[in-house]
């Protein structure tokens, strides 16, 4: 079958499935053009709580369709490959934020977006590269923070709060693929270039950013912009993103090299077969699911 058949496949089914189609910006391009909304973590989570969807078909990670049932547990959530994890997210257990609360008590637990639905359950908020400075500053002053899974990104907080933050020591393995050494010689092969890199990168990557801003941020800043090119710190399928909603100008991946393989495990087959089967379903226990959704709603209302 050839992709323009898969995508008016997809497209019928869709209509019939009354099924809403999600694409993180990591995702592969024809992934990306066939999704009614593409984004962030942040702005995907916050279409998903708007949706009135019977069927969200989340083309991310599991994370991501676990966040999207806590929202919506009317809906069905669908997530074309179940082996589509992420390495980050499983750094950090529920056992581990327990231990970090015995040893740092009355502090606050901040979890990124990207962890389990019992480690979210477990923390006071959860927060996306976007918003986490917001939602460490939401606490009382005073109060110490807990933060994980994420290292990089909490430690880029505590640069801009003068809160005490204890960080796990979680990180993402795509974006440690990008060395100083790869921002230093994209420069000067593009010494006209602006420099924006994601929070999750090492400090070292960020100290030579122009710019250090998630997916959604990065989208903005190239727009508005005077500069007409970019260097791109982050995962490589973020370029397509970038190359289609900003034209004109161009983007340069800080290191190629920077690729989630479980992003790219989403293809048109399988969203096809997720939607004519309706499966594999991500679903969240309802325990679990009210706690977690206390702590969704906080960064919710942190933007």
């Amino acid at each position: 079958m050839s992709q323009r058949d898969l995508v008016e496949r997809i497209g019928r089914l869709k209509e019939t499935r009354g099924a809403l189609i999600l694409a993180h910006n990591y995702q592969p391009p024809e992934i990306q053009d066939i999704a009614d909304f593409r984004g962030d973590s942040l702005k995907l989570s916050q279409d998903a709580a708007r949706t009135q969807a019977e069927t969200i078909v989340f083309c991310g990670v599991h994370f991501m369709a676990e966040t999207a049932s806590i929202l919506c547990p009317e809906s069905v959530v669908l997530l074309p490959d179940l082996e589509a994890g992420c390495p980050m997210a499983d750094m950090m257990t529920p056992e581990d934020v327990d231990q970090m609360k015995r040893e740092h008590p009355g502090s606050a637990v901040v979890t990124y977006i990207n962890s389990s639905a019992e480690v979210k359950a477990r923390s006071d908020a959860c927060c996306t590269s976007t918003n986490a400075l917001k939602v460490v500053e939401s606490f009382p002053p005073g109060q110490e923070i807990i933060f994980g899974p994420d290292q990089y990104l909490g430690h880029f907080v505590s640069t801009q709060t003068d809160r005490t933050i204890h960080l796990w020591r979680g990180y993402c393995p795509s974006h440690m693929r990008i060395l100083p050494e790869d921002v230093e010689r994209a420069k000067r092969k593009h010494p006209d270039a602006e420099v924006m890199v994601h929070p999750e990168c090492s400090p070292e990557v960020i100290r030579l950013a122009d710019a250090v801003l998630g997916t959604g941020g990065m989208l903005v800043y190239a727009a508005e912009s005077p500069a007409t090119e970019f260097i791109v710190g982050t995962e490589v399928g973020m370029i397509h993103r970038l190359e289609t909603d900003v034209p004109g100008k161009r983007f340069f991946p800080a290191a190629k090299r920077a690729l989630c393989p479980n992003m790219k495990r989403i293809t048109l087959e399988k969203v096809l077969w997720s939607l004519e089967e309706l499966e594999p379903r991500v679903t969240v226990a309802p325990e679990i699911r009210e706690r977690a959704r206390r702590a969704v709603d906080r960064m919710l209302g942190a933007v």
